[in-house]
């Protein structure tokens, strides 16, 4: 099956899937979304396949989804023109649609390992928290933040981290390095960037050289059983919540999609983070503009 925005490679018992699209840093957009989410079936239905590893071209696993402006000129963040009942449904559908993608993980039988490097942000740090195993590369920075210009974190943070840990950093949108995510557990390992995939692809074989009964029915314990508990209540209770974060315009996100309109999504950027520079964990960092 032809993609535009992934690749999908097989080899042997194991595929890789990778986030292409390096020029927009893998942005997420609605293709993207899609696609990804047929290459995930495809190597479900494909009986040869044991694992899988996800990750991306260039330089970044994934800024997050895409929140540039769209042909007509306006961001998915703008309200105008719409009416206040049809902005809240189009988001209520798209975050519903969210929580659900990340839930599909959990209910595929083959294990999924995220091998992340560069940026890890917003939609692509979820994606990274929801795999079955991530391996980060040690020039990973994390962060969510989204939230400075009203959006929403994820329960899962909370559920991995734990809740001081996940309103540290989903409070402020702050970004992290990736000794940090080993340490909140939020990462199962740390390697070189260089051997990343490599030491991913080692993995994924390793899995496949157990029965494939014995990895579907153990995945299922744990994803399943972590449903029961109450993590798949508190996803669908992040639907309603994710809405009216998205919902929320006022004057603050009003003035940063000034700056888009005028500057495009550089200015948006500057504009949002330029007052939490220096970051306190990435190593891209830049102290504050004059």
């Amino acid at each position: 099956m032809p993609y535009e925005t992934i690749l999908f490679d097989k080899a042997g018992p194991v595929v890789t899937i990778t986030l292409n699209r390096p020029e927009a840093l893998n942005a997420i957009n609605p293709q993207m979304t899609s696609e990804l989410h047929q290459a995930l079936d495809q190597a479900e239905a494909d009986a040869e396949v044991r694992a899988i590893v996800l990750t991306g071209a260039g330089r970044a696993f994934s800024a997050g989804y895409d929140i540039g402006r769209r042909p007509d000129g306006r961001s998915a963040l703008d309200p105008a023109g719409s009416e206040v009942a049809d902005f809240l449904k189009r988001w209520w559908t798209s975050d519903g649609d969210s929580a659900r993608r990340l839930m599909h993980l959990w209910q595929l039988s083959k294990p999924v390992i995220a091998a992340v490097h560069g940026w890890v942000m917003g939609g692509g740090f979820w994606y990274s928290l929801a795999c079955d195993i991530t391996i980060a590369a040690d020039d990973s920075v994390f962060a969510q933040p989204e939230v400075r210009h009203i959006s929403n974190t994820t329960v899962l943070f909370a559920a991995l981290a734990g809740w001081k840990a996940a309103h540290r950093y989903g409070l402020t949108g702050d970004h992290f390095d990736a000794a940090e995510a080993l340490r909140l557990g939020i990462v199962n390992e740390v390697v070189p960037a260089a051997e990343l995939m490599t030491r991913a692809r080692a993995l994924a074989e390793r899995i496949a050289r157990v029965p494939e009964p014995s990895v579907r029915l153990n995945k299922a314990v744990t994803c399943y059983g972590l449903l029961a508990m109450g993590l798949g209540a508190g996803m669908l209770m992040n639907i309603p919540l994710s809405n009216l974060a998205h919902a929320s315009y006022n004057s603050e996100r009003g003035d940063l999609l000034a700056a888009m309109q005028a500057g495009g999504l550089k200015a948006f950027l500057d504009a949002r983070d330029g007052d939490f520079r220096p970051e306190p964990f990435g190593p891209k960092s830049r102290p504050p503009r004059p």
